[in-house]
């Protein structure tokens, strides 16, 4: 029997000729990512170590981009932390305020490659499994111990294949991909699983696409997700002066636990409805629900593809009278090409507002919290209760299509009428 991409990639990392789902593996990462102001308790851990030196700095990655700009005293003096951490370390993968989201800025900076091993303390560095790495999420202690190691134990995780076939029609997209996988395996479906997209469907995803469904993979308990490395895959590396990748593929006879094919051309617009990702119902099914506020952004959706995508559909049309509209590129790199493209001047002449690249509204810290209440239509990843700010809020999850269409009507729309005029 053949081996997984999860099997294959972590023998190697751990120096083995093979090893199998459930094994228990020494590693030592490619990556160690850390965000935002939290990441104070990760040098405090770190010190209380008795360690006074990173083992390898450049293997490490600190951005700040949750509290930003800082919003308390508590959050600007744990960037402080994190930027005078950086200097005494000699960490020159640091990205300050204002530079973006993480998952974005790892890709758009180069610093993340097939065949690799990125961990981060990040729920959603299943991002980068975009780029045919393995990238999971670890908590603040095991990343301490590894700033002090730079070595660290995983169980190798079984496997689900998800083949996609079909083509996307009009108003449809990759979140509602996601959406619908989530919303058949359930939350917890895919729970310490390494989940493989595979299939001729996935030729027409751009690495933008990959990032939105990697990244949300989490949201039904993967360790991680992997795209394999194909002509977009190059395409898109050619832009960084790189060494030589090491592209990973599944054997033919690999096992897994889980198939599940997937049509992308019986796909229609989704949503998750309050208050789990896995509630997952046909737009058309909600149309109509008033919504007080819709944002267009965050590490799932905040690329410039998404902007242009509710660019289009709000161009010579205002957001409704009763509604917030707000838009958070995902990185400044991103905000600029918006600019120059003219997408941010036709959101702003429709009525949105144009907040800094992070991640304020989507954990619920500033930029954008919603009242006792109100409903919001967000692009985010999650819609638990107080995840933006208030559990006495509703949040529903879509596509910036579905949410820029919700924002013109001040109700859940149906984006497809929009695509029909064009």
């Amino acid at each position: 029997m053949g081996f997984t991409f999860a099997e294959k990639l972590l023998a190697i990392k751990a120096s083995k000729s093979e090893v199998h789902a459930g094994e228990i593996v020494t590693v030592s990462p490619d990556r160690l990512m850390s965000l935002s102001a939290s990441t104070g308790i990760v040098i405090n851990l770190f010190y209380e170590l008795g360690v006074k030196k990173v083992k390898n700095p450049s293997k490490i990655v600190l951005i700040l981009d949750h509290e930003v700009p800082a919003q308390s005293i508590i959050d600007a003096n744990g960037h402080k932390m994190v930027r005078e951490f950086a200097r005494e370390q000699g960490i020159t993968h640091f990205f300050d305020i204002g530079e973006g989201i993480c998952h974005q800025l790892m890709v758009e900076k180069g610093l993340v490659s097939p065949g690799e091993l990125l961990l981060g303390k990040d729920s959603h560095t299943t991002t980068h499994g975009a780029l045919g790495a393995f990238a999971t999420p670890i908590d603040a202690t095991e990343m301490a111990c590894l700033w002090a190691t730079d070595k660290t134990w995983l169980r190798v995780p079984d496997s689900i294949k998800i083949n996609l076939k079909g083509k996307f029609k009009p108003a449809v997209f990759a979140k509602d991909l996601i959406l619908k996988i989530i919303g058949t395996i359930s939350s917890d479906g895919a729970t310490y699983m390494s989940v493989e997209f595979q299939g001729e469907g996935v030729s027409q995803l751009s690495i933008s696409d990959r990032m939105t469904v990697a990244n949300m993979s989490v949201e039904m308990g993967a360790k991680n997700s992997v795209f394999f490395v194909d002509k977009i895959t190059k395409n898109f590396m050619k832009r960084f002066d790189k060494k030589e990748y090491q592209a990973i593929y599944p054997d033919q006879d690999a096992h897994y636990e889980r198939v599940l094919d997937v049509d992308i051309n019986e796909l229609t617009p989704q949503i998750a409805c309050p208050h789990s990702v896995d509630n997952v119902k046909k737009v058309e099914e909600v149309e109509g629900i008033n919504i007080d506020q819709v944002f267009i952004g965050s590490c799932t959706n905040g690329r410039l593809e998404d902007i242009a995508i509710a660019a289009k559909i709000l161009k010579g049309k205002k957001v409704h009278p009763y509604v917030r509209l707000i838009i958070g590129p995902a990185s400044k790199e991103i905000e600029i090409a918006a600019m120059r493209k003219g997408f941010l001047e036709t959101l702003l002449q429709a009525g949105a507002i144009i907040i800094p690249p992070g991640c304020g509204p989507c954990f619920g810290a500033h930029s954008g919290i919603l009242g006792d209440g109100e409903r919001a239509i967000a692009t985010t990843n999650r819609n638990f209760k107080g995840r933006m700010g208030n559990p006495k809020s509703k949040v529903f999850l879509a596509s910036p299509a579905t949410a820029a269409a919700s924002a013109i009507q001040g109700k859940i729309s149906d984006p497809r009428r929009f695509f029909d005029e064009k």
